[in-house]
């Protein structure tokens, strides 16, 4: 899981943003997760899991937004 979250940091602005659209938020669903599992961090995991819901309605749009404004994902700063 470290190395999806690392590949998924290492892309583009524009990479990043693609995967942002609609069914595709679902990558950044497992992102979310995949970085609070190490960090045990089991809140974290739950409102990922939660997530995937909301990337179907506006989720997605918030990231979309989050990133191109911020260059990070509509999350809670972790780091």
């Amino acid at each position: 899981m470290e190395k999806y979250t690392k590949w998924m940091d290492s892309q583009s602005k524009l990479v990043k943003i693609l995967l942002c659209f609609w069914i595709f938020n679902i990558t950044w669903a497992v992102y979310r997760i995949g970085r609070a599992i190490p960090k045990q961090n089991w809140t974290h995991v739950a409102l990922g899991i939660l997530w995937v819901l909301a990337s179907l309605t506006i989720g997605w749009i918030l990231d979309i937004i989050w990133i191109a404004l911020y260059d990070r994902i509509f999350w809670f700063q972790e780091d």
